[in-house]
Formats: structure tokens, C-alpha cells, sequence
């Protein structure tokens, strides 16, 4: 496929995103992010909503931008990101429902493996299953950081739904199977960065439980009350 940029979705220029870019499901999260952690950080994305900003953390040039819910809107943002801007790292921060009893609301979960009960692998036309799985130096430098800040968090597998509102209510079925908690978006990253010879983690923090269902945060929280997440992203990302 021959794309120029700026593409279909995105209105950047070539060189306008870092190699790293930091990626939350809601286009007010880039914001804060950016807003909150980033120096000299200019806007070059608002197409659709779908802010994107870079400048620097630290003195090292990141860009942050939303990718929208579900799994066809993350694979079509990670796929222009990596395949036309030159971009060879993405960390999904982004929120998720526990679903092990080990998990409460602002614990961490950092997706090592991912499941999905949609059907965005089948445009690869492969003879079999494929298993969607984090870079593990990415992932290695997120797990030493959780510990270093002593953070509450869990390694494992989490399930890409593409229901929200899911009818058959089987969520908790997925955690027989040690699956840890439910987002929609992971899977399409990681299988689009495989696909690309690129690199990609998603780092999720429990809004809810499907355990105990009193558990939930509000929609101001999940904004902007989940730092920690986006601390740990901004480490790995330094480090990279």
C-alpha cells in the first residue's frame, strides 16, 4: 500500500512524531499527558478529535496520541504510525475491568500476552492462531519500574473484547484461562507491530472489577487520576 503523509487520519508532517509515541485510548488523556509531563510540546494531530502533541521528557524527544476505542480504530492509528511515520515504539497506557481477584481498582496490569474475541488477526491469512505478545525489553523495563516504586501490578494475559455492552456477560469466563482483566485495544497493537517489525506494551490500570463490581472509578479519574501508569510508560520510555 502507497500512502504519503499526511495520511487518511493523521494531518502530521514526515519527522513530526518521535520514534516513541505514548498512546491512551482518550484524546483528552494525550492532552493531560502532554499538558503534564512534556516541554515544548506543539499539537500535530486534531484529525477527528484525535489529539497528538510531541515535545520532551526529560530532554528526550516522545510524542504522545490518543488512539481511539476498539480494536479497528488502534489498528488503524499504530499502523500509519509505524508504517508511515517512522515510528519503532508504542506503550498503550489505557484503563481495563479486572477480572482476577488479585486485582482492585488503580492496580496495574501490564499485558505480557493478549487474547481477543474479535477478528482482526484474520487479514493476515494465516494456517493457524496467532498470539499477540508484548516486545519483552519493553516490558521488562516496565516490570522493573513497577518494583522499584513498589506498585501494585500483575504480569499476564488480558482479553481484546470488541463488546462493551456483551450480551452473554462472559467476561468472567476468560479468567478460568488466568486471564487477568478485559480492555479493546491491545490486541490490534500488538499483532500491528509484529506485523511491521516494530515494538509495542500496553500498560492498563483497573477502572473496574468484574469481582467486585462495587469497584469502579469515575470518569474525571480515569482522566487524570491514573498517573502511575503514565510515569512508568514515560521511564520505559527514556530508556529505549
Amino acid at each position: 500500500m502507497t500512502i504519503k503523509v499526511p495520511t487518511p487520519h493523521i494531518e502530521a508532517q514526515a519527522g513530526d512524531f518521535a520514534e516513541t509515541v505514548i498512546m491512551p485510548g482518550d484524546p483528552q488523556r494525550a492532552l493531560f499527558v502532554a499538558q503534564k509531563y512534556l516541554n515544548d510540546f506543539k499539537q500535530v494531530n486534531d484529525v477527528r478529535g484525535m489529539k497528538g502533541f510531541t515535545g520532551f521528557y526529560k530532554g528526550k524527544r516522545l510524542s504522545v496520541m490518543a488512539s481511539g476505542m476498539g480494536q479497528p480504530s488502534m489498528g488503524i492509528y499504530s499502523y500509519e504510525l509505524f508504517n508511515f511515520y517512522g515510528v519503532e515504539n508504542i506503550i498503550r497506557i489505557g484503563t481495563c475491568g479486572g477480572i482476577d481477584k488479585d486485582l482492585h481498582v488503580k492496580d496495574l496490569v501490564l499485558a505480557m500476552g493478549v487474547s481477543t474475541n474479535g477478528n482482526f488477526m484474520r487479514q493476515y491469512d494465516l494456517p493457524g492462531s496467532f498470539s499477540p505478545i508484548a516486545d519483552f525489553g519493553l516490558l521488562e523495563k516496565a516490570v522493573s519500574e513497577c518494583r522499584k516504586r513498589d506498585l501494585n501490578f500483575k504480569v499476564g494475559n488480558v482479553l481484546s473484547s470488541d463488546f462493551f455492552y456483551d450480551d452473554s456477560e462472559s467476561a468472567l469466563a476468560w479468567a478460568k484461562m488466568r486471564v487477568l482483566a478485559v480492555e479493546m485495544e491491545s490486541a490490534a497493537l500488538y499483532a500491528t507491530a509484529a506485523r511491521a517489525g516494530k515494538k509495542a506494551l500496553c500498560i492498563c490500570t483497573v477502572s473496574d472489577s468484574f469481582v467486585y463490581p462495587c469497584e469502579n472509578a469515575s470518569s474525571e479519574e480515569r482522566l487524570n487520576a491514573f498517573t502511575s501508569m503514565m510515569e512508568i510508560a514515560l521511564s520505559v520510555a527514556l530508556d529505549i
